[in-house]
C-alpha cells in the first residue's frame, strides 16, 4: 500500500482517489477550495462515450477567420492572449492532419469503450446508478452542407463501430417535438448518455470519498519541485489532476505538457417552456441542449482567454440566442449563467500515465470537453499503471512524453 497525493477534487481526481483507495492505497485529495466551483459543476452532463473524433481536422484552418468574426460563432479569443496560444494552437493544426486524426479516433475508441463500463461500475458503487440517462443523443444539422461537411465525423465513428441512424427531419420532430421545422438533417446516436446533474455526481462521488476514508485537504498547490512532498507532507506517489491548472504543476516538475483553459459557457433554464428527452447536440453551431434534473442546459462554444481574465457572459447569451432558433419555443427568461475552464490539449487527448522523469509523479488531465466523460475510464486507467499492473487499453498515446 502506498500514500497517494491527488492533486484536484474534481470529477476526475475523485474518480482516481476512488479508485486508488479501492485498490487499497492511503489517498489524501488536495485542493484550494474541495468544495468549491468546478468544471466538474457546469459541464453539460453528457457522457459521450460514442464521442471519439479530435477536435482538429482537415480544412479547420480555414473556418476559423470566420468564427472569430462572427459574434454567434463558435469560438472567441481575447487578442492579448494570442503570443501565449501560438505554441497550442501551432500543435492542434498539426494534429488535423489525417493521419494524426486516425491516430487520436483509435485512442480514444478504446478509451471510451473502457469508461462506459467504468462508469457504470462507478454509479452503481456510490449508489448513483438511477443518475443516468440512456436515452441517446441527436446531432442536427440546419443545412446539407453542414451535414455533408461532417461526412468525415461520421466515416470515422462507423470505422469503430459507433452505432448511429440517419434520420429524416419528420423523424427527428417525432422524436423531439420541440424542434423547428427548419431542420435539414438528423443523426441518431443510441450509445451516447448523460446524468441528471453533473453537480450532484460530483457531490456523491465526494461523499463517497469521505465515507472511503479519503482525506480532503484545503491547500493551493503551487509546485510539486520537491519530489515526494506535497503541502509539507510526504507521500509515494503524487498525482496531478488539476485539470486547467495542471500544466503550472508540471512545468514545476521539470516536464512540459501543451494544455490551454478553453473556456465553455452555458445557461440553465429552471422553466424552459419546452420539453427535450434527450441531449440535443447543434453541430453547425457547436453547442448543446441538455435536460437536466436542474432544468434545460445550454451550452457550448470555445473561449481562448487564460485562466485569469473575467468571464464574457456575452457568450452565454449567443448560445440561448442561437438556441431559439432550433427551439422557437424556449423560453429564456430566469436562467442562470456559467463559465468553466476546461483543461484542452491540442491532440483531443488527456494526459494519462506516469512521469518519466520522476517516479512520485503520475498525471492525470487534459481531457478538455471530455472530462466527465473520460473520468471513471482515467481512474481505472491510472489505478492500473501506478499499481505496476498489466493496463487495460494501451496507454501509450495518453504519455505526457508527446510533448517532449
Amino acid at each position: 500500500m502506498a500514500r497517494i497525493a491527488v492533486i484536484g477534487a474534481g470529477v476526475v481526481g475523485l474518480a482516481a482517489a476512488l479508485a486508488l483507495r479501492a485498490d487499497g492505497h492511503e489517498v489524501i485529495v488536495f485542493d484550494r477550495d474541495p468544495e468549491g466551483d468546478k468544471c466538474s459543476w457546469g459541464n453539460a452532463g453528457a457522457l459521450a462515450v460514442t464521442e471519439i473524433v479530435p477536435r482538429s481536422g482537415p480544412g479547420l484552418l480555414w473556418k476559423i477567420p470566420g468564427w472569430l468574426l462572427d459574434p454567434l460563432g463558435p469560438l472567441a479569443l481575447r487578442p492579448g492572449h494570442l503570443p501565449r496560444l501560438l505554441p497550442w494552437l501551432a500543435r492542434f493544426l498539426a494534429s488535423g492532419r489525417a493521419a494524426e486524426v486516425a491516430k487520436a479516433a483509435a485512442a480514444l475508441a478504446a478509451l471510451h469503450a473502457l469508461t462506459a463500463g467504468e462508469w457504470r461500475r462507478l454509479l452503481a458503487a456510490t449508489g448513483m446508478s438511477g443518475e443516468l440517462r440512456e436515452t441517446g443523443a441527436l446531432t442536427l444539422y440546419r443545412t446539407e452542407r453542414g451535414f455533408a461537411e461532417d461526412q468525415r465525423f461520421w466515416a470515422i465513428s462507423r470505422a469503430h463501430g459507433i452505432a448511429f441512424e440517419e434520420l429524416t427531419p419528420s423523424a427527428a420532430r417525432a422524436m423531439e417535438p420541440a424542434l423547428t421545422p427548419d431542420i435539414a438533417r438528423a443523426v441518431f446516436t443510441p450509445g451516447w448518455m448523460h446524468v441528471s446533474d453533473p453537480k450532484a455526481i460530483w457531490a456523491g462521488l465526494l461523499a463517497a470519498a469521505r465515507g472511503r476514508g479519503i482525506g480532503i485537504r484545503r491547500a493551493e498547490i503551487a509546485s510539486i519541485a520537491a519530489p515526494g512532498v506535497v503541502a509539507d507532507e510526504r507521500f509515494e506517489r503524487i498525482l496531478v489532476a488539476a485539470g486547467a491548472w495542471s500544466a503550472r504543476l508540471v512545468h514545476s516538475a521539470g516536464e512540459r505538457a501543451l494544455l490551454e483553459a478553453e473556456r465553455g459557457y452555458n445557461t440553465t433554464l429552471p422553466r424552459p417552456g419546452i420539453e427535450v428527452g434527450r441531449e440535443l447536440i447543434f453541430a453547425e453551431h457547436h453547442f448543446v441542449a441538455t435536460p437536466l434534473a436542474v432544468g434545460l442546459r445550454i451550452g457550448g462554444a470555445a473561449e481562448f482567454a487564460g485562466l485569469a481574465a473575467p468571464p464574457n457572459y456575452a457568450r452565454a447569451a449567443a448560445l440561448l440566442t442561437l438556441a431559439r432558433r432550433y427551439l422557437p419555443g424556449l423560453d429564456p427568461a430566469g436562467g442562470t449563467v456559467w463559465m468553466g475552464q476546461r483543461p484542452s490539449t491540442p491532440d483531443s487527448l488527456p494526459v494519462i500515465g506516469l512521469s518519466p522523469r520522476r517516479p512520485d509523479l503520475a498525471y492525470a488531465f487534459g481531457h478538455g470537453h471530455l472530462g466527465l466523460t473520460q473520468a471513471a475510464g482515467t481512474a481505472r486507467l491510472i489505478t492500473e499503471l501506478i499499481a505496476g499492473r498489466a493496463p487495460a487499453i494501451d496507454p501509450a498515446p495518453f504519455a505526457i512524453t508527446r510533448f517532449a
